[in-house]
């Protein structure tokens, strides 16, 4: 890993980074019913929601299966809804799909708003009202959204980020990973059941009213179990480099076991870490992991989320 990527993850320790998630399609609902509308499309709880914090969210399909993986926040007038940029054309049509008599209007206003994420204490100086500062947790690190309409960013960029380092891509998903966070395209698809990624911690709340797929969502609760599930792989030698994708067997060539979906060098356990799926039943020693580009065979072991806490 070069010099500066690991300078950069220090000022991550510190507190002093920033991320550009800007390329997330981000949505604005509307109207008197907005509350009790997208809390009937989502699994976690927006009667809830606090004031000035992000709330995550999953949108899922009658069957369970994942459509949507969301942050929400809430202004006195609108909801804000930002999702992977690759749910672009899908989210909104899918967020409108059971808007019937309730007033309640859903915009695309990604191209209207700039979203970066602060890591650590929020900015310190005055920002305009115009800037939506929102707390969040979307790396589970204390962190702080700031929502900057793209018309005033020339002029509010330079001092947001004054005393922070902008973190690129590579770092970015080192820490990612780090933190056993699953990403669309990655790690979720339209086959994820929330479960099976973890999200029943973070993004689900088994306490509130009805919402599209609950019944499917409840039920896996009381079974207690999914086939699958997200867990953290390391090679067992730190010499060899773990990539995605990769198909994991019981012993060279044996029994399915799961695959790698994502894989980064750790920046805090100095040896590459992987995240992907582990059938329910497989042990967590005695795995092979195939790389069929490169004919390579790797051993690993298999670690509980997240890798650094």
């Amino acid at each position: 890993m070069d010099r500066e990527a690991g300078e950069l993850y220090r000022e991550f320790c510190e507190g002093r980074a920033i991320a550009d998630l800007s390329d997330r399609v981000k949505l604005v609902l509307q109207g008197a019913d907005r509350v009790r509308y997208l809390n009937g499309q989502v699994t976690s709880n927006v009667t809830r929601l606090e004031a000035g914090r992000a709330q995550a969210a999953c949108v899922v399909s009658a069957k369970g299966r994942l459509q949507a993986e969301l942050w929400i926040s809430a202004t006195d007038e609108a909801l804000f809804v930002d999702g992977d940029a690759a749910l672009r054309d899908l989210l909104q049509p899918r967020l409108e799909k059971y808007v019937i008599a309730d007033d309640v209007t859903i915009d695309d206003v990604s191209d209207d708003w700039k979203l970066m994420h602060l890591f650590g204490s929020a900015p310190g100086r005055a920002l305009p009202p115009a800037v939506r500062l929102v707390a969040s947790r979307r790396f589970l690190v204390d962190g702080t959204d700031a929502w900057i309409p793209s018309s005033i960013v020339a002029d509010i960029l330079p001092s947001l980020i004054a005393d922070r380092v902008q973190l690129n891509e590579q770092v970015l998903e080192s820490i990612r990973i780090e933190h056993g966070i699953a990403r669309w395209q990655h790690e979720l698809d339209d086959q994820t059941l929330p479960p099976e990624a973890g999200l029943d911690r973070t993004h689900i709340d088994y306490q509130k009213g009805c919402y599209v797929g609950q019944e499917v969502v409840s039920r896996l609760k009381s079974v207690g179990h999914v086939n699958r599930r997200l867990v953290g792989y390391v090679a067992v030698d730190p010499r060899h480099s773990l990539v995605a994708p990769m198909t994991v067997t019981l012993e060279a060539g044996g029994t399915p076991a799961g695959q790698i979906t994502s894989a980064a060098w750790s920046f805090a356990l100095e040896r590459h870490v992987a995240l992907g799926y582990l059938k329910r039943g497989m042990p967590k020693t005695g795995l092979t992991a195939h790389d069929s580009a490169a004919s390579a065979s790797i051993a690993v072991t298999v670690q509980e989320l997240p890798f650094v806490s």
